[in-house]
Order: C-alpha cells, then structure tokens, then sequence
C-alpha cells in the first residue's frame, strides 16, 4: 500500500529532506582532484549528525551483503550506485562522482542523488550529465495528483533512449516516509497510464541511473557497475505529490 502523508508528517518530512538538500549543496564546494571519498565520507557524517539528522545509510541491511558502511554512496565513473567510501578512492581531474545521500530525523527519511564533476570534463561527459538531470526533470513533472507511476517512469525512459543512452537494469526509484524504501517501485522506463495512480500527500524519491554504452549491469557486494565500463549519471530527488506541480523536497 501506498502511504498517503498527513500535514504533521510531511512538515518531518521536509526536515529531512533539507538536511539532504543541504549536504549536496555543501559537498559541490569540497570535490576536487585529489580529494578522497573517505574525506566526503567524513564530512558527510558529521554534516548529517550536526543538522540533527542520522546516516539513514550507514547499517542498512539487505540479505546477502553486510551491513552498508557508511553515510553516503560514493560512485566514481563507470560505478552506477552504491560506491563505498575508501581512502583509496583518490578523485582525478575529469572523473564523475556520484552521491547518493539519506537522512533520518524524527521518524522519517529524506534521500537524494546528485552526479558531481571533477575538476573539467569532456564534452561527452557534459552532455551525459545534461540527459540524465533533464530525465530527471522530466520524471518529476510527470508526478502529480491522478497521474500513474507508468507516466513518470515512460518521460524517463523514453527522453533517455531518444538521446542515446540507456537506464541501468533492475535500478529503481521507489516511495519514501516513515521506511527509506516504501511502496511503490518506480521504474526508470515504462508505458504511460499504467501503473498505480498517485495521490496528494503521497512522497517518491525518483532517480534515473543513466548509462553510456549499456543497460546492462554488474554487481560487486554493494556496488552497482555499467557492464561495459563506461559512464554512468545519477539523479534523484524526494517529491511530495500535490494537486498541481509536485514539491521537491531535496532542492537547496
């Protein structure tokens, strides 16, 4: 079932969310070359931890793997999502990172992506990173009162497939509240009108994972990679669903 929020809980909500918000903001100003992931890592937590918030990350479990370890998802180049912080990590001129971020705070989540550039970078790179924040865009303006989940899922996928590229197998956006994944899935292609219809009150974190050469993926532990090696982009957003235009919750 899909959890419609009351006034109490999203004001929670947005808390959470700006903590997110916040963070993305902040960590634009530290990712250079030569800078570690295990540095963005530590500022993160405390970040996090000083807001008021907890790494909604860090000890979260699925079967088969070990606990996550950290406070944020630190995915370099061809790494989709999911990337583990190290001190071994160093970020290069013209490399990608991305970061994926959760906040927990008085009950409730807040979660966000934001794909980073290193230093300068390609033109091929910079046209990656247009498509898939412009997916995003477009996903988000999909997601309003009456719509179907098929309709923010086929304005991703469809404008991603128009420009060449591909959206990352068996990776999903999914609902957010009181639990980090919460009903429904939201896939990054799909058809239009289908799907479970969207409601006022209802929160989604929405996140096209954009790959260069292939859709195709493969999984080492936690970490998510582009089968081929190539380039991958993510963005995400948490959005609260309203009469009209949706609310993004994750926007500095």
């Amino acid at each position: 079932m899909i959890k419609i929020k009351n006034k109490s809980e999203i004001t929670k909500m947005r808390e959470s969310n700006r903590i997110v918000a916040l963070l993305l903001h902040r960590l634009g100003s530290i990712i250079k070359p030569g800078v570690s992931t295990y540095e963005l890592e530590k500022f993160a937590d405390n970040l996090i931890r000083s807001e008021g918030g907890k790494p909604a990350f860090k000890g979260y479990t699925i079967p088969g793997l070990p606990p996550f370890p950290a406070a944020i998802c630190t995915s370099v180049n061809s790494c989709i999502v999911h990337g583990i912080p190290s001190m071994k990590v160093i970020l290069k001129e013209s490399d990608i990172i991305g970061i994926d971020v959760g906040v927990y705070k008085d009950g409730f989540f807040g979660d966000a992506a934001r794909t980073y550039r290193v230093g300068n970078v390609p033109r091929e790179t910079e046209h990656l990173l247009s498509v898939a924040k412009e997916a995003l865009d477009r996903g988000v303006a999909q997601a309003r009162d009456g719509a179907r989940i098929g309709d923010i899922s086929h304005a991703i996928g469809s404008y991603v497939k128009l420009k060449g590229y591909f959206v990352a197998d068996s990776l999903t956006g999914h609902g957010i509240g009181m639990e980090l994944h919460e009903e429904p899935i939201i896939p990054n292609f799909g058809v239009k009108g289908k799907g479970p219809r969207l409601k006022k009150g209802m929160t989604l974190a929405i996140e096209p994972m954009v790959n260069v050469g292939t859709n195709h993926v493969t999984e080492k532990g936690w970490e998510f990679f582009v089968a081929d090696g190539t380039l991958s982009a993510h963005y995400e957003h948490t959005i609260l669903i309203m009469e009209n235009e949706p609310e993004i919750l994750t926007v500095y």
